[in-house]
C-alpha cells in the first residue's frame, strides 16, 4: 500500500518531494499496527504550504493542523478526512530534525526486536485503556522519547 501511494505522491508533487519514506508502525515488520499508512514527505521547505497543499488535496488529502510540532515544522494531512483514515502524510524539511527523528525511530525499531516488543506492548495496553487518539499518543510519549534518544545517540537514521 505504501509503494502504490508513494507513486501517486511522486506524480502529484514532482520535484517538490525530495524524499518519500514509509514511517510509522506499518513500516516496521512484525510490529502490531493500525491499518493506517504513515508517509513522510521531505521538502526543501514546509512553508508556505501553498507550494504543495493543492497537490495533496488533489489526491484526497485534508490538512489537519496539530499542536505539536505544528505546521511550521511538520504539517499533517490525512485521507479520508473522517475516521477511519487509511493514509497519513507528514511533511518535513529535507535534512531537518523532524525528518531525522522519524527515520531514526523507525530504523531503531526495525533493528532492535526487544525495543519493538516493548513499544508494541505499550501500544496494545494504551489502545485498550485510552479511547481517545490524543490520550493514546500522549501515553506513548515517554517510551518514544527514550527509544528515540537511543536511536539518535547510535547515529540513526541509517
Amino acid at each position: 500500500m505504501f509503494e502504490a501511494e508513494a507513486v501517486r505522491l511522486r506524480e502529484a508533487l514532482g520535484a517538490l518531494a525530495r524524499r518519500i519514506e514509509h514511517v510509522g508502525s506499518t513500516s516496521v515488520p512484525g510490529l502490531a499496527a493500525k491499518a493506517v499508512i504513515d508517509i513522510q514527505v521531505s521538502l526543501d521547505a514546509v512553508q508556505p504550504m501553498d507550494a504543495y497543499r493543492p497537490a495533496l488535496e488533489g489526491l484526497g488529502y485534508t490538512h489537519l493542523s496539530l499542536p505539536e510540532p505544528g505546521d511550521d515544522v511538520y504539517p499533517f494531512f490525512l485521507r479520508p478526512p473522517a475516521w477511519p483514515t487509511t493514509h497519513h502524510v507528514h511533511c518535513c524539511a529535507l535534512g531537518g530534525l523532524e525528518e531525522r527523528k522519524h527515520l531514526a525511530f523507525r530504523d531503531w525499531l526495525r533493528s532492535h526486536p526487544e525495543d519493538r516488543l516493548a513499544y508494541e506492548d505499550l501500544k496494545r495496553r494504551l489502545a485498550a485503556e485510552q479511547p481517545h487518539v490524543f490520550a493514546y499518543t500522549a501515553g506513548k510519549d515517554g517510551l518514544v522519547r527514550a527509544l528515540l534518544e537511543k536511536a539518535l545517540a547510535a547515529g540513526g537514521p541509517s
